[in-house]
């Protein structure tokens, strides 16, 4: 069973930074594409930020240069350090693991499985 949990939201002010972290279980990180998406009241879930499995990375227009997803393999977790935060990057954000082909990436649709979210607040 692939379990995914998702830590380190909470609630900053604009310009600050936020870590957070996706504890997986059941699958190796280093094995399968670990994702992160978001998702705001009223809006659908969007895509933010890929490593696949072979280590290629991938960012949204809207978080690129500010967001960086990684991987620890020894700790089977998967981080995403967000600096320079905006008021419309507040959502909850999702880890995601699966095996979606590159065109697919950036689809919720593709992805297997999923975390419980945590809530990213971001104050003017």
């Amino acid at each position: 069973q692939v379990l995914l949990v998702e830590s380190g939201g909470g609630l900053v002010q604009a310009g600050g930074s936020l870590r957070l972290s996706c504890a997986a279980s059941g699958r190796s990180v280093s094995n399968y594409a670990m994702g992160w998406f978001r998702q705001a009241p009223g809006k659908e879930r969007e895509f933010v930020a890929a490593i696949r499995s072979g280590g290629t990375y991938h960012y949204s227009e809207s978080v690129k240069g500010r967001f960086t997803i990684s991987r620890d393999k020894a700790k089977n977790s998967v981080y995403l350090q967000m600096n320079s935060l905006k008021v419309e990057d507040t959502a909850v954000y999702y880890c995601a693991s699966g095996q979606p082909i590159l065109s697919t990436l950036r689809d919720p649709r593709y992805w297997g499985h999923w975390g419980q979210g945590t809530q990213v607040t971001i104050s003017s």
